[in-house]
C-alpha cells in the first residue's frame, strides 16, 4: 500500500533516480502494464501536457497506442492547457510526433483536442466543495469561500481517464503531475484561482519541491475525487537536461503520482553550497511569454542571496502574457502587497495574483507608508519594451548588454542554461527536504 494514500495499492514502476531507461525497457513496461489492464470496450480519454512541459510525450504516446491497440471503444486525446493558448497543428505535431495537421494518420482511430477553456460548454459542473471543507483542506488559509468544481467534459463522459505526463517540482503544488493535469490542466477557473492563491499564501519559496500532500494537492485531489471516470497515470521522470527517462510509473493517478514524486524529489533538485549575488536564467524557447518563463525564477529564487538579482534571459520573449492581460494592470508584487490591500485586489482573478507573487518572490509591504520591499531584484532581459517591463514593477535590461564572458568569470554569479526544469536549493536546506 502507498504511504500517502492509505488503502491504495502501490503503482507499478520501472527505473529509479540513479538509472537511465532504454527505449526497450520503457516500451516493454508500457506494453506489459497497459496490455494487462482492462481497456476492452472502454471509452478512453488520454490527457497529455502542452508544449511547456519537457518530456518525450511523442515516444510514450506511440507506446500507448501500440499497447491499447483496438481494445478500447474509442480514444480521445485532450491537451491539458490550463489557461495557456491553444496548440497549433505544428505544435501538436512536435508534441505528438506526427506531421502537422496529420494526427489521425499517425494515430488511426484517435482524435486530439485542445482544452477549450474559454468556452462554457467545455465544462461539466461536478458540484461544490463547501467552504468548511475548503478551510480544512487549505490549512485554514481560505475560510469563507466554497469551491465550484468545473472540469472538461471529456474526462467525465468517458470510462477511463489516462494521464500521460512528467512529474517535476512545482511552485504552486509542491511537486506537479497526477491529478494536477485535471486541475488546473482541464479545470474551470474556481479551482485554478483558489488552489493557486493558497499556494501563493504559502509562497513559492516554501512550496516548490515540497514532498508529500501539500494543502494545494489536497484541494486538487478533492476536486479530482468528483471526476467519475477511472483515473490512471502513466507518469514520467525526465533526466534533467535531456529527454531521457529515468523512471516510469503506472497505476491510479494518486499512487502513480506518489511513486514519481518520490523520485522527482531526488532527481530534480540540485543543491549548491552558497547563495549567489546574481543568477542568470537562460530560458528555452518553449517558454513563449513571462507567464510560462517565470519558472526560471521560481526554480532559482532559493539560491539568490538577500539583496541579489535574478536575470531572466529570454530574447525571444516579446510579451508578459497574451492570455492574461490583467497582469499589466496589477504588475508583479510580493504576497503581502496584495494581502495587506485585500479589499483593493480581492476581485481580481486570484490565479493572476498568485502568478504575480511567484515571480516577484519574497517581500514585505508597509501599508502605512505604502512601501514594498523585496528580497530579490527581478530583471527581464527580453524583447519586451522597457516601458512595459517597468510598468509591471520589474527591471528592464537589453539582452545585448548581458556579457556572458564577464559573468562566467564572476564567482558571485550563477548561470543556468535551459532554466525552468531543475530546482536549485542551498545545501544547508537538504536536511529539510
Amino acid at each position: 500500500m502507498t504511504d500517502l494514500y492509505p488503502g491504495l495499492p502501490e503503482a507499478a514502476s520501472v527505473g529509479g533516480a540513479d538509472v537511465v531507461l532504454t527505449d526497450e525497457q520503457i516500451r516493454a513496461f508500457v506494453l506489459e502494464q497497459l496490455g494487462n489492464f482492462d481497456f476492452d470496450g472502454k471509452r478512453v480519454t488520454l490527457v497529455v501536457p502542452d508544449g511547456t512541459r519537457h518530456a518525450p510525450v511523442d515516444k510514450m504516446a506511440h507506446y500507448v497506442y501500440e499497447a491499447l491497440g483496438d481494445r478500447p471503444r474509442d480514444v480521445r486525446v485532450v491537451i491539458a492547457l490550463g489557461t495557456h493558448d491553444d496548440m497549433s497543428d505544428e505544435a501538436i505535431g512536435k508534441l505528438m510526433g506526427n506531421k502537422p495537421g496529420e494526427f489521425e494518420s499517425e494515430y488511426p482511430g484517435w482524435k486530439i483536442y485542445n482544452h477549450a477553456w474559454r468556452e462554457e460548454e467545455t465544462f461539466a459542473n461536478l458540484g461544490t466543495i463547501p467552504k468548511e471543507r475548503i478551510s480544512e483542506l487549505s490549512g485554514g488559509r481560505l475560510t469563507d469561500r466554497a469551491m465550484t468544481v468545473l472540469v472538461n467534459k471529456m474526462v467525465v463522459d468517458t470510462d477511463i481517464t489516462l494521464i500521460l505526463g512528467p512529474v517535476l517540482p512545482h511552485e504552486v503544488v509542491g511537486i506537479s503531475g497526477g491529478n494536477k493535469y485535471l486541475f488546473p490542466g482541464l479545470s474551470g477557473h474556481d479551482v485554478i484561482d483558489m488552489s493557486h492563491w493558497v499556494g501563493a499564501l504559502i509562497t513559492s519559496y516554501e512550496m516548490i519541491g515540497a514532498r508529500g500532500i501539500t494543502p494545494v494537492r489536497q484541494m486538487i485531489d478533492a476536486a479530482a475525487d468528483l471526476v467519475p471516470s477511472q483515473k490512471l497515470l502513466l507518469g514520467m521522470i525526465v533526466k534533467p537536461g535531456s529527454l531521457d527517462l529515468q523512471f516510469v510509473s503506472f497505476g491510479d493517478s494518486k499512487s502513480s503520482w506518489e511513486a514519481c514524486a518520490n523520485v522527482s524529489a531526488d532527481v530534480h533538485v540540485k543543491y549548491v553550497d552558497k547563495a549567489y549575488k546574481r543568477v542568470v536564467s537562460i530560458m528555452p524557447t518553449m517558454y513563449e511569454d513571462i507567464w510560462t518563463a517565470a519558472k526560471g525564477f521560481y526554480k532559482l529564487e532559493p539560491v539568490v542571496a538577500d539583496g541579489g538579482e535574478l536575470i531572466l534571459y529570454a530574447p525571444h520573449i516579446t510579451e508578459v502574457s497574451h492570455m492574461h492581460p490583467g497582469l499589466m494592470k496589477i504588475g508583479y508584487h510580493s504576497r503581502d502587497y496584495f494581502v495587506k490591500q485585500w479589499d483593493k485586489f480581492k476581485d481580481h482573478p486570484w490565479g493572476e495574483l498568485a502568478h504575480s507573487t511567484h515571480l516577484r518572490g519574497m517581500g514585505e509591504y508597509d501599508e502605512q507608508e505604502g512601501v514594498e520591499s523585496n528580497r530579490v531584484k527581478v530583471i527581464l532581459a527580453t524583447s519586451i519594451p522597457r516601458e512595459q517591463v517597468e510598468a509591471v514593477n520589474l527591471v528592464y535590461m537589453d539582452p545585448a548588454d548581458v556579457d556572458f564572458d564577464q559573468l562566467q568569470n564572476d564567482p558571485d554569479t550563477l548561470i543556468v542554461p535551459q532554466a525552468g526544469e531543475l530546482l536549485h536549493r542551498l545545501a544547508v536546506d537538504r536536511t529539510k527536504a
